[in-house]
């Protein structure tokens, strides 16, 4: 595959756009180029630090999600900040993803980016999306309301209760 090359000239929420088509392509090495060893990705599992650890974050996610496909909904831009509202699709039916194995279950994801851009590079960004809901569509989480999510909300309570009895007889 040829590597695709950063257009050079255009504006920071270009870049950030030109960006989601070569992530919807599944292209890291096209996305090297936009990271440095400064760049700092704030994720919602972690933060990431350069470009080997960006690769390599991107990577196990096609792997994981092979069909994963990310559309736009809004992008605004002032100077060196990119807003991204984007919506994430594809199906959970690859590789294990940060200790999670594949379940088969589609995925439809809203979430938003706010990239900060330098010199034709990204410096940071930092990734927001509802991870419960997430969770719920892989199963991993109960569907809300369903007697599951009911038995679990009331254990959590009861371990809730519990600990604040112990910690006032403790004082």
């Amino acid at each position: 595959m040829a590597v695709a090359t950063p257009p050079t000239g255009v504006s920071n929420g270009e870049l950030v756009r030109w960006s989601f088509q070569i992530l919807n392509e599944h292209d890291v090495e096209s996305m090297r180029p936009l990271w440095t060893n400064a760049t700092v990705d704030r994720f919602p599992s972690g933060t990431l630090h350069g470009p080997e650890a960006l690769a390599g974050y991107f990577e196990a996610l096609f792997a994981a999600v092979p069909d994963l496909h990310m559309t736009i909904i809004a992008l605004a831009e002032a100077g060196a900040d990119v807003f991204v509202h984007w919506h994430m699709t594809g199906t959970h039916s690859g590789a294990p993803f940060e200790g999670i194995e594949p379940t088969g279950r589609a995925i439809a994801v809203d979430g938003m980016d706010h990239f900060v851009v330098r010199d034709g590079t990204v410096a940071s960004t930092f990734v927001v999306y509802d991870q419960m809901q997430f969770a719920r569509q892989i199963g991993m989480l109960p569907p809300d309301g369903s007697a599951a999510d009911r038995a679990m909300k009331a254990a959590f309570n009861a371990k809730t209760r519990l600990l604040a009895r112990l910690r006032r007889r403790h004082r």
